[in-house]
Parts: C-alpha cells; sequence; structure tokens
C-alpha cells in the first residue's frame, strides 16, 4: 500500500490501485463526492441484502426497508448503504446482483453510536449492463480482498453478515420474509447421544392443568409431527433483535400440543428441528394459545389435541434447554406416536371437500416461474408472499395435479423444483371453484420435498409413497420430457363465467387508475384487475422477436440522484430510452410532440412489448434503431426530441411495409384515438410470458430464469445458451376506457394446444372461434396436441370476425406482472359483454 492511503486489505499484498480506492481515498477529504463523467468506471454487484430499517422521528418514511450492496471493480469489493431514495431501482430489479453501475456520488457516513465504524454511502448511480463483463473473470468471489477505511478495520467483523446500520443484526430474504437469509441461520444441528434421565419427566395431557400454576415444570419427551414456515414479526420500534416465530407441533402417548420457538432461538433451531425428530426439553413456559392462528389438520393420526396452552422456549427468562436425541437411542418404551401422513392420489381428489387437508406426491411437468403477490392483511411492514405453479402427475389420473405453492422457508428446495423431480408435498389444502379442476394451495403448515431431499424423511415408508415409486418405474424420461414445460405466464383458476363472481376476484377498477397500479407494481408481483370499456383496435404480432437484453453490450443509462427521486426511483418503465419512445409513438401513431420530456413523465411505456410487435426484420430498420441508440448516448435536450421525431416518421413508414403484422379497427378510433388524453402503450409479449419445453440440459439456466433475481451473484449459469422461446404470435388488443379518455395496450396470447400448461382446467365448451369468443373463453378450439391433426383458425379469419367488437360495452380481466427492469405484463385472461349481465 502507498503511503498515506487511506485504505487497508484484508488479505496479504496488496493489489493495484482501483476506482473503488481512489474512491475512498478521495472521500477522506470531503464530505460528499460527485465523480466526473471521466473519472467514473463501472462496478459490478455481486449482492443485494435487505433489512428492516429504523424510524427516524420527524421524518417522513418513504420505505420500510434499507439495502446493503456489495460491489467489485475487479480489484477490491467494497459493501455500500444504498441511499433510500435509490430504493425503487431494487423494487424494479433494475438495480440487481450481476448488473452493472456507475458510482456518481457517493458520501462516507460514521455511525456516530459506535467506534471505528463507518460505510460508503451512494447516493447517485447510473445502471448499466445487465451482465457486467467484470464478473466474467471472477471465480471465487469470496477471494477478493475487501475495502474497508483505515482506523476502520473493525467494520469488517461488523459487516461480515450483518448490516451496515449495527441497530439491525441480520438481514431478510431480498424478496420475502419467510425464508432464512444469511450465516446465522444454523443447519444440521448434531443430535445428542447422551443418556437421558427420562424418569422424571411430565405428559402433555398435564401441561393445561398446571397453567397459571407456580410451578417448576420437568423435562418433555416428544416427538415433532408437524413443522411450520417462520414468522417474521419485526416492525418500527420494536426492540426485539431477532422477531422470529416457528410453530411445531409435538405428541407423545398422552396426545398432541403446540410448541413455539421464539427470537433468537429460530437461527439457532429452526433448520435443525425436523418432522420426525424427538426432543427432550428443559426450562420452558407455558402460554395460553394464540387463537387466530392455523392449525395444521391432524384427524388422521387419531391423537388427542391439547389446545388450551402452548409450549414456549425462549432464549432468556428462562434461557430453554433443547436436545435432539439420536434415533438410535430413542427406545420403543417410551410410547412415542409415529408420523403418520395423509397422502390422496389424483383420481380421488374431486371428492375431497374443499379447505380439507391433504398430502400429495407426484412426478413435477410443469414449474411456473416465482411471482410474489402483496400481504394486504400483514399489519407490520409491508411484505411480500412468493409463489409459483406447478403441475404433478401421479399415475392414477389422466389429469395433474395443481399446486398453487408459496415459499415454506425452504429456499434451497422452493428455487430447486424442476420437471422430471419427485416432489411431495405436505398440508396442502384442497380448492374446488366452479368452472376449473380442483386445486391445492399451501397452508402455514406446508413442506415440500425434492429428489435429494427424501432420505430420512418419514413418509418413505408410507403406502401412498410406495405405490408411486413403482409406478414411475414404468415410465421412460424421453417420454415424459416430451409432456414438461417451464416458465411463462400462468394464472389458476381461470375467470368465472358469471361478471358479477369475478368483479369479487379482480377489482373493478377506472382506467384512470390503471396507470396507478402499473407504477407502483414490484418486481415480479403479480395482479388481477379489470376495466371496463370498448375494444377499439386489434393486432396480430406474427412470429414476435423477444430481444435478449441480459448481455454485456447492452448499456442502459439511468443516472438516479436523492435530488430527482421522484423522476428517477419511480419504475424503470417511466423513463424509455429513444428506441422505446419512437417504437411506442408509432404503434399508437402518436405526433412528435406527445414524445417530448415532459410526455416521457406522464407516459408508461414498454420497450421490448413495442419492438417485439413491430417486428422488424428489414436491415434498414436494424441501421435505423442503431442509429437512433448511438444518438441517444451521444446527444441531450431538443436535438434528441427532434431526432425522435424523425424515427417516429420513419417507424411508421416501416409499419406500414410489415407484412406479419394484421389488424382491424373500429370505425370510431381514428377519430377517438385523436382525442384520448392517455394511451398507456404495453402490449408486447416478452420472453417471460411464454412457456418452453424442458431441456436437462439447460436445468440450471432455466431455473434461474424462472426463480427470482438471486440475492449474491453466482458464477454458474449462462442465460445467453439457452434455447430461444418459439411463439407463433399473439394479438395486442387496444381497449379504450368507458369514459373515452384512456386507453391501454394490451396482450391477449390464446391457448391454442393441449400440450399448454394454460390448457389445463380450460372449459372445453366449444365456440365459433370469432375475436369475441376467444377472447371470452381464452383459447381457440377444438384444442389439439403435438400430434393433432385438428386445424385451427387463421389470424386473418379471427380478426374477420372483430367487427362484433364495435361500440361493444365489455369488461377485460387484466394480468399484471412486473417482469423487472422495463418490462410490464400486462395480458387479457377474460373479456366479459356487460350486456349479457344482469346488472343489479
Amino acid at each position: 500500500m502507498e503511503d498515506g492511503s487511506s485504505c487497508s486489505s484484508t488479505v496479504a499484498g496488496p493489489p493495484p490501485a482501483s476506482f473503488l480506492q481512489r474512491t475512498l481515498e478521495r472521500l477522506s477529504s470531503t464530505q460528499c463526492l460527485k465523480v466526473n463523467p471521466e473519472e467514473a468506471a463501472p462496478v459490478a454487484v455481486m449482492t443485494l441484502q435487505r433489512y428492516l430499517s429504523e424510524k427516524t422521528e420527524g421524518l417522513e418514511q418513504p420505505d420500510s426497508y434499507n439495502y446493503d450492496v456489495t460491489v467489485t471493480d475487479g480489484v477490491w469489493q467494497a459493501k455500500c448503504l444504498v441511499h433510500r431514495t435509490l430504493n425503487g431501482l431494487v423494487h424494479s430489479n433494475v438495480l440487481r446482483t450481476g448488473g452493472e453501475i456507475d458510482i456518481t456520488q457517493c458520501s462516507y457516513v460514521y455511525d456516530e453510536r459506535i467506534l471505528g465504524h463507518g460505510y460508503i454511502c451512494v447516493e447517485k448511480l447510473r445502471c448499466g449492463a445487465k451482465r457486467s463483463a467484470l464478473l466474467s473473470h471472477v471465480k471465487d468471489p469470496g477471494s477478493l480482498p475487501t475495502l474497508v477505511r483505515r482506523g476502520m478495520e473493525w467494520s469488517m467483523t461488523l459487516q461480515s453478515d450483518a448490516p451496515l446500520q449495527v441497530s439491525r443484526k441480520h438481514y431478510l430474504s431480498l424478496w420475502n420474509n419467510d425464508d432464512p437469509e444469511g450465516d446465522i441461520w444454523t443447519s444440521g444441528c448434531p443430535s445428542s447421544d447422551t443418556v437421558l434421565d427420562v424418569s422424571k419427566i411430565t405428559l402433555l395431557c398435564s401441561l393445561e392443568s398446571c397453567f397459571r400454576m407456580t410451578w417448576k415444570p420437568l423435562p418433555l419427551l416428544v416427538k415433532i409431527i408437524h413443522k411450520s414456515k417462520l414468522r417474521y414479526y419485526g416492525k418500527f420500534g420494536l426492540k426485539i433483535d431477532y422477531p422470529y416465530q416457528a410453530y411445531f407441533e409435538v405428541a407423545d402417548q398422552s396426545g398432541t400440543m403446540s410448541l413455539v420457538l421464539w427470537n433468537e432461538l429460530c437461527p439457532k433451531f429452526y433448520q435443525s428441528l425436523s418432522v420426525g425428530h424427538v426432543l427432550y426439553i428443559q426450562n420452558y413456559t407455558l402460554k395460553q394459545s394464540y387463537s387466530k392462528r392455523s392449525h395444521p389438520q391432524m384427524d388422521h393420526h387419531r391423537m388427542k389435541s391439547f389446545n388450551s396452552v402452548e409450549i414456549c422456549l425462549n432464549h432468556h427468562n428462562p434461557i430453554s434447554s433443547i436436545t435432539i436425541v439420536s434415533p438410535k437411542s430413542v427406545l420403543p418404551q417410551w410410547g412415542l406416536p409415529d408420523v403418520s401422513y395423509k397422502f390422496t392420489p389424483r383420481s380421488e381428489l374431486e371428492n375431497v371437500m374443499h379447505d380439507s387437508a391433504c398430502d400429495v406426491i407426484g412426478l413435477v411437468t410443469f414449474v411456473g416461474r416465482v411471482e410474489r403477490v402483496k400481504n394486504k392483511g400483514n399489519a407490520g411492514p409491508e411484505k411480500y408472499w412468493t409463489y409459483r405453479w406447478i403441475h404433478a402427475v401421479d399415475g392414477t389420473s389422466d389429469l395433474p395435479f395443481v399446486l398453487e405453492l408459496f415459499s415454506s422457508s425452504q429456499p434451497e428446495v422452493f428455487s430447486s423444483i424442476c420437471p422430471m423431480t419427485y416432489l411431495v408435498c405436505t398440508q396442502m389444502r384442497v380448492r374446488h371453484v366452479a368452472g376449473s379442476l380442483p386445486y391445492l394451495t399451501s397452508s402455514f403448515e406446508t413442506e415440500t420435498f425434492i429428489t435429494g431431499y427424501h432420505k430420512g424423511q418419514p413418509y418413505v415408508s408410507d403406502t401412498g409413497v410406495k405405490r408411486f415409486i413403482q409406478w414411475t418405474k414404468t415410465l421412460k424420461d424421453n417420454v415424459v420430457l416430451q409432456k414438461t414445460a417451464i416458465g411463462g405466464h400462468y394464472c389458476y383458476p381461470r375467470p368465472p363465467q358469471e361478471l358479477e363472481d369475478s368483479i369479487n376476484q379482480a377489482p373493478l377498477v377506472a382506467a384512470a387508475d390503471l396507470k396507478k397500479e402499473l407504477e407502483t407494481l414490484h418486481y415480479r408481483e403479480h395482479k388481477k384487475v379489470a376495466i371496463q370499456g370498448q375494444i377499439t383496435a386489434v393486432r396480430y404480432i406474427k412470429r414476435p422477436k423477444f430481444t435478449e437484453s441480459r448481455g454485456t453490450g447492452e448499456k442502459e443509462v439511468r443516472d438516479v440522484s436523492t435530488d430527482a427521486c421522484e423522476h428517477a426511483v419511480s419504475d424503470a418503465h417511466k423513463h424509455p430510452s429513444t428506441a422505446e419512445q419512437t417504437s411506442a409513438a408509432s404503434s399508437t401513431s402518436a405526433s412528435p410532440e406527445k414524445i417530448s420530456a415532459s410526455g416521457r413523465k406522464r407516459r408508461i411505456q414498454t420497450r421490448k412489448a413495442t419492438q417485439s410487435s413491430l417486428n422488424q426484420d428489414s436491415s434498414s430498420s436494424k441501421r435505423r434503431l442503431k442509429d437512433t441508440e448511438e444518438r441517444k448516448e451521444q446527444e441531450e435536450g431538443e436535438e434528441r426530441d427532434s431526432e425522435e421525431a424523425q424515427a417516429v416518421e420513419d417507424r411508421q413508414q416501416l409499419q406500414n411495409q410489415d407484412s406479419d403484422v394484421m389488424s382491424w379497427e373500429s370505425s370510431s378510433w381514428l377519430k377517438r384515438r385523436q382525442e384520448v388524453s392517455e394511451h398507456l402503450v404495453q402490449g408486447g409479449v416478452y420472453r417471460d410470458s411464454v412457456s418452453r419445453r424442458f431441456t436437462l440440459e439447460e436445468k440450471n439456466v432455466l431455473l434461474q430464469q424462472i426463480n427470482l433475481q438471486p440475492t449474491r451473484w453466482t458464477a454458474e449459469g449462462n442465460t445467453d445458451t439457452i434455447t430461444p422461446v418459439v411463439c407463433p404470435g399473439y394479438y395486442q388488443v387496444t381497449i379504450l376506457g368507458i369514459n373515452k379518455q384512456i386507453a391501454v395496450d394490451a396482450a391477449y396470447l390464446p391457448v391454442v394446444s393441449s400440450d399448454d400448461p394454460r390448457a389445463v382446467g380450460l372449459p372445453q365448451d366449444p365456440h365459433g372461434n370469432t375475436m369475441l369468443s376467444c377472447l371470452a373463453s381464452g383459447f381457440f378450439c377444438p384444442l389439439g396436441g403435438s400430434n393433432s391433426e385438428s386445424t385451427l383458425p387463421e389470424p386473418e379469419e379471427v380478426l374477420a370476425t372483430a367487427t362484433e367488437l364495435e361500440d361493444k360495452h365489455v369488461v377485460c380481466v387484466l394480468d399484471l406482472c412486473h417482469l423487472g427492469g422495463d418490462e410490464m405484463e400486462v395480458l387479457i385472461n377474460k373479456v366479459y359483454r356487460v350486456t349479457e349481465v344482469s346488472l343489479k
């Protein structure tokens, strides 16, 4: 290290000077550093970590969480705090692991409550390529030396696996609050072979009578028969370092009772305690059971349940003692019951009552992408649940199990579910919905296991499991693989036939409110809404091209500062590039004035949707697009606007020459289009919207694509090697709001084959394959498989029937999902004719 340097390394031998090192040195002489463009250098994002923020008195709380980001310039790595005004870039997955950013403004923050602790706060940045070229040379991220200010070496201890703001002791999972995150979560706690004195124990049946009495509790000897997922109850002002709890149902020879693991004991024991484990418990307390919590259904155990009190294990007052008894030390004379299951074959699912619990085992044939839904009933800081849809077959029926699987505090299992694996789900709840096949959804007590996690589980000896294994031995992998799929848009069950029932599931929103719905969506958040109006235009986009934007060549310039958070921290789709603006303008025949800087603040636009809808194949169009992108990087202000206007004219000419686009417009749309105050341009179908065939060779990259953006970057996986999505085409539908002030473009991707995962559970009532009947049903009929000889109507034939849409008052159910960055998926799920509804 050179003399006078303000940096120190955690490894022997200093690496050469770097951008991060120079930045830290300059921060020693200034409170806030603004990095000039010629001084800036890209850094790669290696980790992105979330934790509950502190509530600052007198200040508005813009977000419930803070984020720490670890970046590298290829020489050093540094852990920095993301300024709260930049949190929107995380919410939209613009700031993401593996990506590249330019830090253009930062400061150094000292923690005034602790000696020797400080950190860099990133206040302004530009987001670049979605996959940084710097990381292509990093094989082991942990080998990079960590940059720390001289005299602040103690910060390294604090930063190892804890937030930079030391009032918080642990990180949360990046996208939900259910999954354990970080090294504090101990796993594989060894069982004990210690000889136990079981002569002085108490039975569960005795505990209810001891409640509220002054007594010294005798030890318990119990077996775990159910395990719930974690519950995080952290909130502002709560002075608990590890606000977690987890429920277990335990049993002895007298019956069952709930056991609650509290706070610090959750990171220490939760991952080590499994169903079937025998526990020797000392120093516990009793309290009255929480009446509003859910309980697993355990009728099949045929044991008495003691529900008035629950056993509480705490880190203090008193310090509870938990011993996991080695299986070889468990004696038959203890009388502990066997763990019992209730496996239901698919052939009997229709006969199981609504909301009943059952266990299932199946061979996975379809895995959907992971999505998130907001937990509206949560009283604490806003949080999301993560879930995915799965199909699994068990050989007892031609129909699969349709599973809505939520995260169950088993992130390794949840993220590894893929076709061709054996899946076990316990304590699933049956859902019967009119017009659809029954499906299963997770409960708070659901656990999931896949191939590689079955060994040693109590269910392996169940007769239903043994029958399933025998059936799988008759299968051939290559045959099953032909029936698999992964990823893409999937929503179940279908909206009901009656509009009144649908509105209960998908709230009816004003067209003006739809813009807010789109702007406030977070990454992979799914929402279903309905709007009423008229369909004024339909375009068929043949053979859409899905732009792969994960390469290092793409440079998305977004300059985000604390002073301009209103413009830059909102969802990324509010800041389209020149190509976005011109492409969106041509698809709506907008005037050049609508693409001004003020217009960009008002309109929601999506680049890839509109580019794919134009489907430009000619070399001249590619040259124009390239020239436009180059001008965007070189010029600003009014010059950019004039170039955009010229590009609009070019693209309008190209659109007229595009033979792959067929369209219909209502007779009144030409006039009304000039009168609408806003046209929300979304439309297209993205790569992540379409499911694809699963292959074992592409397993890792396919899983990477359909899972959420990871907290930590790894060198594994390369999405450039993935087989391109094949989509024959889709319909882009323009919906004019009922008050004719706002229009929105949505994509309609009909089911055209029984091989499509979305075909499961569709009502197979025949219809005339008109534009309206297809929008109402969601599919063309008759549906045939890959080997079917059935002939579906051509798009020209369908569009020829679109005249029946003229002046029709309809309600459109829309599926909204933020796919990350500027990709906002808006798909039509179902269309209702209001004239057929008896309005009350």
